[in-house]
């Protein structure tokens, strides 16, 4: 078996692993397990932060209002579809009422996601919101300070910017941010020139 193969078959098995997790407490309201969708050998890659409602009824990430509006953003900024990236979450079921995932939960589901990002390689990452900024970055600063800026991440691009539903509440001026972060992303996506910045610097500032 080709090492393209290889990978696509473990990809297939980790999705059937995800589907049938019994690992953390947020199994016992789910509806269906959230694992992910999209081109699984994409350049490009987004993280957000777990499943609402609709995605938990439909099986699918970003499929509610945070996910038309993503979908209109990368179309306006980005020229690209879901189809021609992958989109995933920290956690792959729903919190309840939508409360944020807790640290043991985000621990749980945590290697899913390593697999996912090893296993599609993707040049560039985008991280929505803060859980997977932070957890990706490795720092407790916040997603209004992390973003804006391009780092060098495990020999990838992350670019943060704010979850689409951060937008939602916030018109017009996250609407701004969350198109510039894009359009860096697209310019990294397109081999252009990007500035980065060394993730393992923020989290040692975090820390200071």
């Amino acid at each position: 078996m080709s090492t393209q193969a290889s990978g696509r078959a473990r990809f297939e098995e980790l999705r059937t692993e995800a589907l049938a997790c019994t690992r953390c407490r947020l199994r016992e309201q789910r509806t269906q397990v959230v694992f992910g969708m999209g081109d699984p050998a994409a350049d490009l890659m987004f993280v957000g932060e777990g499943p609402g409602a609709e995605e938990d009824r439909q099986g699918l990430p970003f499929v509610g209002r945070s996910g038309k509006l993503l979908d209109r953003l990368m179309a306006e900024e980005m020229g690209l579809d879901r189809t021609s990236a992958y989109i995933a979450n920290v956690v792959k079921c729903r919190p309840p009422q939508n409360r944020d995932p807790r640290p043991d939960e985000i621990s749980a589901c945590r290697p899913y996601l390593e697999e996912q990002i090893e296993l599609i390689d993707p040049a560039v990452v985008v991280t929505l919101g803060n859980f997977s900024s932070k957890l990706l970055l490795d720092t407790t600063t916040g997603i209004t300070k992390l973003r804006g800026k391009a780092y060098d991440w495990n020999g990838r691009v992350l670019v943060p910017t704010l979850h689409p539903a951060a937008v939602l509440r916030g018109g017009g001026d996250a609407m701004a941010l969350v198109r510039a972060d894009l359009v860096r992303a697209k310019a990294a996506c397109s081999g252009g020139v990007v500035d980065l910045v060394e993730s393992a610097s923020v989290a040692r500032n975090a820390s200071r």
